[in-house]
């Protein structure tokens, strides 16, 4: 993939660079600044880009800006945020309407290479990839009744797979049945976990979520 990088210390910036290059990615820029990242995207299109919350001038939410803009002016451009913590207001927009291709993570998942490194693919092939603590703070919820002591052993498999990033079609081959299968078990607990009419959030990120808490 091409990769356009935008993380304000040099150390990681180069250690980035480095481990992506080593991976077989192109890294057409690296930049410091989220005025710089817009500028780079514009010129060279990546397929995604990763991008620091904080950055200067006044290290609070340039970062994250610059990807709500990059989404906004180039759709086709996939985003993974890294943060030292969580910024509840621009991630829960990012997060907003259509997370494919949409990914956050706080910067200690960053040194599990692995993790990151599946992070990346996960968000560049067009699908979504958030730490487990980015989606407990932006969308948690309080319940009396414990939701998926609604669901059937199978619905749980298929939501603990869900919660890994897996797609239906990933999902059916992990569990040898029909991706029309898996469907039907995503609409039904949807249903039980009160998410067929949910509008604004990802409902595989809701449930993900009710999946987290457990």
């Amino acid at each position: 993939m091409r990769v356009i990088l935008a993380e304000d210390s040099t150390l990681l910036r180069e250690g980035l660079v480095r481990l992506l290059l080593e991976e077989g990615h192109e890294v057409p820029a690296a930049v410091s600044d989220g005025d710089a990242l817009v500028t780079a995207v514009a010129e060279h299109r990546p397929d995604i880009v990763v991008v620091d919350v904080r950055m200067p001038p006044t290290h609070t939410d340039e970062g994250l800006r610059a990807a709500l803009e990059i989404r906004r002016r180039w759709p086709a451009v996939k985003v993974l945020v890294l943060s030292q913590y969580v910024e509840k207001r621009y991630a829960t927009e990012l997060m907003s309407a259509d997370v494919e291709g949409v990914g956050y993570l706080l910067k200690d998942r960053v040194a599990q290479v692995g993790d990151f490194l599946d992070a990346l693919e996960r968000v560049g092939a067009g699908g979504a990839a958030f730490d487990p603590e980015v989606v407990r703070q932006l969308l948690a919820r309080t319940t009396q009744v414990d939701p998926l002591a609604r669901l059937t052993a199978r619905e749980r498999e298929v939501l603990e797979r869900m919660a890994q990033g897996l797609t239906n079609a990933s999902i059916a081959q992990a569990l040898h049945v029909s991706q029309s299968a898996v469907e039907k078990h995503v609409n039904s607990l949807f249903d039980k976990l009160r998410l067929s009419h949910t509008t604004g959030y990802s409902r595989r990120v809701l449930a993900v979520l009710h999946f987290l808490e457990s």
